[in-house]
Parts: structure tokens; sequence; C-alpha cells
């Protein structure tokens, strides 16, 4: 049988006047995505169909899974609008979908109404066709079905599918502006950025690095990382800032008491993003926090870090549980990436006793310390900016020992 797939429109379909304005970039972001598979497209005032080849079903579903604002989709079968048709494409259809014996019951939407039957009478009339051909291995359960025969009757057809699949749901993304995720190599922060993207927002990806008090492999993370990203956003295409970390880790090392280390790096890193996120006209800032999860992600840690910023700060797993971080890590292909054993800047030193309710006033003062201003500009002044894809090919170790190193080497043999 030569299925399509129907397409559902998540979150969207509640908006009112600019519900056309959303329904016309999830359009963009399927073609973008799709049409490299050779697919036909069926847009209807209220549904998508996509018709792929019969080869190539496996590989659509798993690239609708990176086009937000889709929230689910189902293998859908046409046939002729009448009733023995119809229920000729049930039974070949349950023989090739459902494992029995099992429960079932038959729903039919009608919205062709110049059609014979009204739409309960349909299922009465299909129903028992079925049943017979499947000799008691059908049981029907009208409340709470395994399985429920889903007929509509469309004015060029009938439409059956059995199940329904979720894939992102949400918003399309670039609907929502532009923010930039504070990305580390960890497992919060991918997570962070893919629900950023669900929600509608185009991401840029800022990592600070601070290579060679961290090892290189912590700034590959990041790229491969960055390359899952990639697949969610508009032309699977990503941007990833590395900010020199190097002199301002050295000096919060050298000259920050102990307990307000991670304080003072976190401010100092959030002054940073807001001050670049401004240069770059983006929106917000976004980061992995979760409430509680270590003693940097305290109430009292977050507002005095907070303190440095005016830019709204999105924190999408700030209530999640973290098996359910690790869960949905899992889920878009980040999380063995997070756990290669390579500490980032935020984890290669951690205090014994790190302040959990760090004051403002304390804060401060250790800032006296430094020269912050300066080392902030100096670090702006300093980012390395890549274009990352889902296919990009870098290695950094390959093209040199540091950074700045890799990155220039890895330009002028025109990979960027």
């Amino acid at each position: 049988m030569q299925s399509r797939i129907l397409l559902r429109f998540g979150d969207l379909v509640l908006k009112g006047k600019n519900k056309p304005t959303f329904i016309k970039q999830v359009k963009k972001l399927l073609k973008e995505k799709l049409n490299h598979l050779n697919v036909e497209f069926d847009f209807q005032h209220d549904r998508i169909y996509v018709i792929p080849q019969l080869d190539n079903l496996d590989l659509v579903i798993k690239h609708l899974h990176y086009v937000s604002g889709i929230s689910s989709y189902s293998l859908v079968y046409k046939t002729n609008a009448n009733i023995d048709d119809i229920a000729v494409l049930a039974i070949t259809l349950i023989k090739k979908e459902v494992k029995l014996p099992t429960t079932f019951k038959v729903e039919t939407k009608r919205a062709d109404k110049a059609f014979n039957y009204t739409s309960q009478e349909i299922s009465k009339l299909v129903a028992p066709i079925v049943l017979k051909a499947f000799d008691h291995q059908l049981i029907v359960d009208v409340k709470t079905p395994q399985n429920t025969l889903q007929i509509e009757l469309r004015t060029d057809g009938a439409y059956l599918y059995l199940s329904s699949h979720k894939t992102m749901g949400g918003f399309p993304v670039g609907i929502g502006g532009k923010g930039l995720v504070m990305l580390s190599g960890g497992i919060d922060s991918p997570v962070s950025a893919y629900l950023a993207i669900k929600q509608g927002i185009s991401v840029e990806l800022l990592h600070f690095e601070s290579t060679s008090l961290t090892p290189l492999e912590s700034v590959q993370k990041v790229i491969d990382l960055a390359k899952i990203i990639a697949r969610y956003m508009p032309n699977s295409i990503v941007k990833l800032h590395l900010v020199p970390f190097l002199d301002i880790h050295q000096a919060i090392l050298a000259k920050v008491d102990d307990a307000y280390i991670i304080t003072i790096m976190r401010r100092i890193m959030y002054k940073l993003a807001q001050a670049y996120a401004n240069q770059k006209d983006i929106l917000c800032l976004i980061n992995g926090e979760s409430v509680g999860q270590v003693a940097s992600q305290t109430l009292q840690s977050m507002m005095v870090v907070e303190e440095t910023t005016t830019i709204p700060i999105l924190r999408p797993v700030i209530t999640y549980d973290k098996q359910d971080i690790i869960n949905l890590a899992k889920q878009i292909e980040t999380f063995d990436i997070s756990i290669r054993a390579f500490n980032d800047c935020c984890s290669i030193y951690v205090p014994k006793n790190p302040a959990t309710a760090p004051k403002l006033k304390e804060c401060f003062f250790q800032e006296s310390k430094l020269e912050v201003d300066s080392l902030v500009l100096s670090a702006i002044s300093q980012i390395n900016t890549l274009t990352i894809t889902p296919h990009t090919n870098f290695s950094i170790a390959d093209f040199g020992f540091d950074v700045n190193e890799a990155i220039t080497n890895y330009k002028e043999n025109n990979h960027d």
C-alpha cells in the first residue's frame, strides 16, 4: 500500500489572526528538511500531507522529528469513498500494522457532508465487516481500545489510519526571535537549546573555552553538540561562538576566594554573554540551569549571578528532574556526546565548599580584585565563530594544538 503522512499542527492552532504566518513558516521548514528526500507535499487549508517514495519512508519520518511546529503524524492510506472499499482497506491495514488479538473501535469523521451516511452510520457499517474478517481476534471496546481505526471522509476520498506518533510540537523555529544559548559540554544546556528551538526561538551558541587549562577535546564535544542542534535550525545551520576564557579563568583562580570562584565566574560569563548578545541584536540568554541541581543553581546563586544582566534569561529545564533531562538528551542524541570525560571551564576546578547562598556585597568585593570590564572586552574581541551544520567535518585536534591555531587552519582550508 502507498501511504502518505498526515501532519498535525501543535500549539499554533491556538493562534488567532497570526495563525497563517505560523503555518507558512512550518511549510518553509518542511521543505528545507525534506526536499532532498524527493517527497511530494499536499498543502491543504487545515492539514499537510507528505507523500514519500516507497523506499525512503523511514528517512522521511526521521527528518520530520527535526521540524518544530508539527505535533504528530500518522501514516494514512487513501481509498474510494464507499463502504466496501473502506472496509477492504481497513482489513488490509489492520493485518499490516496490528498485533492480534487486540481490542479496537472505529471512529469516523465526515468532513464531506455530501456523503450518504452520517459518521456514526459509517462506523456501524464498517465495523461488522472488519470483525468478521478476523474471526474473534478483534474485540470491540468503545471506551479504552488498544487500537482505533480512524476514517476520514473528504471530498477527494476516504483516508484511514490507525495510530499517531508525537514529533517536536511547539512553534516553528524562527517565529519567536533569536536567543543566545550558553552552551557547556554538559547534558543540560543542549537540551535547553532544543527546547528553545521547539518554542520557535532561533539560537546561536556561546561556549567559554579555557584551553590549555581544559583539554582541546572539551571544545570538540561542543562542536559535536552544535552539529546535533543544527538539525533543528532553519537550513540546518547554527553559529557557534567560542569565547577565549583562559585569562579570565586564571585571574579568578588566582585572586577570588575559594567559596566564591564559581559565583564570580558565572557573573562574568553572564556579563560577557549579555554584551555579546547586544552586539548581535539577540533578544535573550538561554542556559541549562535547573533549581538546586548543583551549588551554583540555588535561587540565591541565580539571583546574585543574574544581577549582572538586564536581558531576559530563559531556563527551559529549570524545573526538570535530572532523569527527565537525561531522557530527553538521549532522545535528541546529545547524551553520549555530553558524557565524554573531558571537563570544561565550569567543571575543571570545583571548590570544596562553594557558596550556596552568596551575598551580593561579597560578590562586589571579590570582583574589585579583578579588572572585569577590560577582561570582558578583551575576550569578546577574540571570539572565534564557526558555522556548523550536521555534516560539518571538523576534528579540531587535526588542525592545531590550541583553539585559535586550529580554527585559523580550518578556515584557511576553506572549510568554513
